[in-house]
């Protein structure tokens, strides 16, 4: 396993301000500290179709956390809506956050929201966020570049300066994926109007597609056309907030949260493959109806889950579940799995319905593990003594 570079010597965490200092690390190769992590108290081993495992504590404390990253040299870092980047290392949470991080408007569901590395951070020390901007007008989902150092984050570079800004603190999207080429996909939600989302001239209510530097690559969908935005990749999105590529068939698996009741009856959650120049139909159709020009969702829920972050296992610790699509659910308080065969869904299955609460992203571990962010502190969820907390599914000892 590679190691970050500009990131080595004796481990030393310094507290300032409450920022920290990021010189500190790991052996490479350091992923062994995370199996030593402790067993949840409030589960035994648990039984699923295809892989038996249990749950354990890597960190608690976090608050309203949203999207996470897996360094090189084994710590992980994880987003707080609030604007701080939190490090879990072994032992657990460090105190303080990264410095660097920009000015966020977290009313509502805004705030510091995604995290991605750059295909290429072992070499460029690159990292992506997604944040709600404040604006004169209210806010918008924006999306940044910086460089990793032992300070904490430099060389901001705004990639994305944002789309028509709203003054309803809802539905920003804001979830980031790399596709194989280098290119980079974000989910751009549609601010609470759902106009938006038909609007090919209104980047809201979209997934857009751009180069690591902001650019528009040339083989986008919209490119060329005078009544669109070259930066679009799909469109008639509500609100998506999960994404993953699967690793042999290469397509992209999207979550979307269907209609809260004042936009349209409750329900109507959907899971999506994404195709590039696609309609998803929202607001003319949702739930499970269709109309021509449309791409229907592979997957409806109604009542209500509220899908939230994804991934596809890695499988290795997790043979059982190799290449299977896991979505992470808040308001139904669960982790899916979802087998399929090409594009076709053989398989669903409900994990941890109940037991840790609302969820919000599950990430597949570079040790092979399924790694959970629970979302009970933020302003949906009743709040946890000890804050939230991030998981780890290993195999049944």
């Amino acid at each position: 396993m590679l190691r970050h570079p500009l990131i080595t010597g004796i481990a030393l965490a310094v507290v300032l301000a409450g920022t920290l200092c990021l010189s500190a690390p790991a052996p490479a190769a350091s992923w062994d500290w995370l199996a030593r992590s402790k067993d949840a108290p409030d589960t035994e081993i648990m039984h699923s179709e295809r892989q038996d495992f249990h749950v354990q504590v890597v960190a608690e404390g976090l608050q309203s956390p949203w999207g996470m990253a897996f360094l090189p040299d084994g710590r992980i870092l994880v987003t707080e809506r609030a604007g701080r980047i939190r490090v879990v290392e072994e032992g657990g949470l460090r105190p303080g956050a990264l410095s660097g991080v920009p000015e966020v408007d977290a009313r509502g569901e805004g705030g510091l929201l995604d995290i991605a590395l750059h295909p290429d951070f072992a070499r460029n020390h690159q990292l992506f966020l997604t944040y709600v901007a404040p604006t004169p007008k209210g806010s918008m989902t924006r999306v940044a570049r910086y460089r990793l150092t032992d300070e904490g984050l430099a060389d901001e570079k705004i990639i994305f300066p944002g789309a028509p800004d709203g003054n309803r603190h809802i539905h920003f999207g804001s979830r980031l994926l790399f596709l194989p080429d280098g290119t980079l996909l974000v989910t751009i939600g549609d601010r609470g109007q759902g106009r938006r989302a038909q609007d090919l001239m209104d980047l809201n209510g979209k997934t857009l597609r751009l180069s690591d530097d902001g650019g528009v690559p040339q083989d986008n969908p919209f490119v060329g056309r005078k009544d669109a935005r070259p930066e679009i990749y799909t469109y008639g999105n509500r609100n998506s907030q999960g994404m993953a590529i699967h690793p042999v068939l290469g397509m992209v698996v999207q979550t979307e949260h269907g209609p809260s009741g004042f936009d349209g009856p409750g329900g109507g959650d959907e899971i999506n493959i994404v195709k590039p120049g696609a309609n998803y139909g929202w607001p003319l159709v949702h739930h499970t109806q269709t109309r021509p020009g449309t791409l229907a969702p592979v997957l409806e829920y109604t009542p209500a889950v509220a899908p939230s972050g994804a991934c596809f296992s890695r499988g290795g610790l997790l043979p059982g579940w190799t290449n299977d699509f896991f979505f992470a659910c808040l308001v139904g308080e669960r982790l899916v799995r979802v087998r399929f065969s090409g594009q076709k869904v053989t398989e669903q299955e409900v994990l941890l319905k109940g037991v840790y609460g609302r969820l919000r992203d599950v990430a597949s571990g570079p040790d092979g593990a399924l790694y959970v962010l629970t979302s009970s502190t933020d302003a949906y969820g009743p709040g946890r003594k000890g804050g939230d907390r991030l998981l780890r599914l290993a195999p049944a000892p």
